[in-house]
């Protein structure tokens, strides 16, 4: 097995790294400019992608879409399946035809995408530009990740992908923000202000010049006079996809992805529904809030001042990771990657026990702050992972390979992941319950809009909405949702370890 490996044009051998500051010094121009349109991207992509499960859950009167939890997994499915498979293709593709040019047309799915979005509050128009905005960002992300692999060298890989993940989660932060905002005015705001956003991606383009451009047309005129014989392109990738390296990663993987997203992609409807965060603000800024707007937008508070806003407790984690990546980064440079990577995973499911066993605010905050450390351990490490064993010609290809356990991960985790939830913690089905238990004939329980069961039950029997939700918490077996998601997510870490340990055996076969 190692043989086949070693003569294939992977090249597994762990490099030297260069220290924090030469090798931050040694970044070049487009390795910032790649930087700053991943950054634009981030800050439309997140903007819809944070507030995705709320708009879904809010009710239609409210103008949300008010389908259920099952609906909205069947969206995030497939939102997941495609933006995560298209790369694995597109990848080669860039690799032939052109970063720049793929980028362009990425651009225009993706603006396509978020007016669909605006222009048709449905179920179907959220379905159909979600299918646009995976499309167009499965596009996007080979050109750009493969400029950051020909813009930087194997002596300062390690440092750029973690600075460049600092700089995607300025995006990422920021994204949320808008979305909070633009929300509480109305919901197709949001979608309107992600179209503007990432619109900007066209104007950096002007001034984007391609990496190993002469090469790459020097290779193309080389395949057209017959002088190199290409594969067809999906034949190439099946090839480097059958390699035991790229298999064993994709599997290992696969479950770490889905604990990863379900922290995104239910996580802020776990907060929304059984989360006070009101202890936070108290805490900061006493019984009153602060009114202060500043304040209000850069911690994702409501307008009133009085809470915080699920997507303003989840930008903890955008925060950490584009303050102190780069800290991140250098520790874990002096480590192996397969080893940074599993320690990334067993904080990530420190946290998600946390989750599951209470729902203080402060005991949230600081478990999203354990899952930023673990994501800084891993999620800049995939990257420079593939992008060091790819063969000469195959780079964006092998980043679009990194997609793979996503997608298996993140498919799987949009399907299951509001079922789990739904099963075990759902605020709508135990109000419809409750409501049963205190008389609310069937009939009427029925006639109920979706979303909007919990206002109905606190209008019924007179309680506090606080009183309601502790009794209903309280009841219920919430936590057993994210236990069982964290267990998904240890064994992907036994999966890692036993990879690391082959790899590692191979590396000082092939020295």
């Amino acid at each position: 097995m190692s043989q086949s490996i070693s003569h294939s044009g992977n090249d597994l051998r762990e490099v030297k790294q260069l220290g924090m500051w030469a090798s931050i010094a040694s970044l070049s121009y487009i390795f910032w400019m790649v930087g700053g349109m991943e950054l634009i991207e981030r800050i439309a992509y997140y903007g819809v992608k944070a507030s995705a499960g709320l708009y879904a859950q809010s009710p239609s009167s409210a103008g949300g879409l008010g389908i259920s939890l099952s609906d909205y997994g069947v969206i995030i499915s497939i939102w997941a399946l495609m933006q995560t498979f298209i790369p694995v293709f597109t990848g080669g593709i860039s690799d032939r035809v052109g970063y720049k040019e793929t980028i362009f047309i990425s651009t225009l799915v993706k603006i396509a995408g978020y007016l669909v979005m605006a222009f048709f509050p449905s179920f179907w128009g959220f379905l159909i530009g979600a299918m646009l905005l995976a499309g167009g960002t499965g596009i996007f992300k080979p050109g750009i990740q493969g400029t950051l692999v020909l813009s930087t060298n194997r002596n300062n890989s390690s440092m750029a992908w973690g600075i460049f993940y600092q700089v995607v989660n300025i995006g990422g932060f920021l994204g949320p923000l808008v979305a909070v905002h633009m929300r509480q005015l109305s919901w197709e705001n949001v979608f309107f202000a992600c179209a503007a956003i990432i619109s900007c991606n066209l104007l950096l383009l002007l001034a984007y010049k391609e990496p190993g451009k002469a090469e790459r047309l020097a290779r193309n005129a080389k395949i057209k006079s017959g002088e190199i014989k290409q594969e067809v392109l999906w034949k190439d990738a099946l090839h480097e996809l059958k390699k035991p390296v790229v298999i064993y990663y994709m599997l290992v993987f696969a479950g770490f992805w889905f604990m990863f997203n379900a922290l995104f992609d239910v996580l802020p409807i776990h907060i929304a529904e059984w989360v006070d965060t009101s202890v936070i603000v108290t805490s900061l800024f006493g019984e009153a809030g602060t009114s202060n707007g500043m304040l209000q937008f850069w911690l994702g508070l409501n307008n009133a001042g009085t809470k915080v806003m699920p997507e303003g407790m989840l930008n903890l984690n955008a925060g950490m990771i584009m303050t102190s990546c780069f800290l991140i980064a250098a520790l874990t440079a002096k480590y192996r990657i397969t080893s940074a990577m599993l320690m990334g995973c067993l904080f990530s499911i420190l946290a998600f026990v946390f989750i599951g066993a209470t729902n203080a605010a402060w005991m949230i905050v600081l478990a999203i702050a354990l899952f930023s450390i673990g994501e800084m351990m891993i999620s800049p490490k995939k990257n420079e992972f593939m992008g060091n064993i790819a063969p000469e010609g195959k780079k964006a290809m092998y980043l679009g390979f990194v997609m793979l356990p996503q997608g298996i991960g993140w498919g799987l985790e949009g399907y299951f992941g509001p079922k789990l939830y739904e099963h075990f913690a759902s605020k709508e089905r135990f109000s419809r319950e409750l409501l049963a238990e205190r008389g609310m004939s069937e009939s009427a329980i029925t006639a109920i809009p979706q979303g909007e069961a919990f206002d109905t039950l606190v209008a019924y029997t007179g309680e506090s909405a606080k009183q309601l939700t502790q009794l209903l918490y309280h009841t219920h077996d919430i936590g057993m949702a994210w236990y069982i998601i964290g267990a998904i997510g240890a064994i992907s870490a036994v999966g890692i370890f036993l990879y690391g340990q082959w790899l590692y055996r191979l590396q000082k076969q092939q020295a």
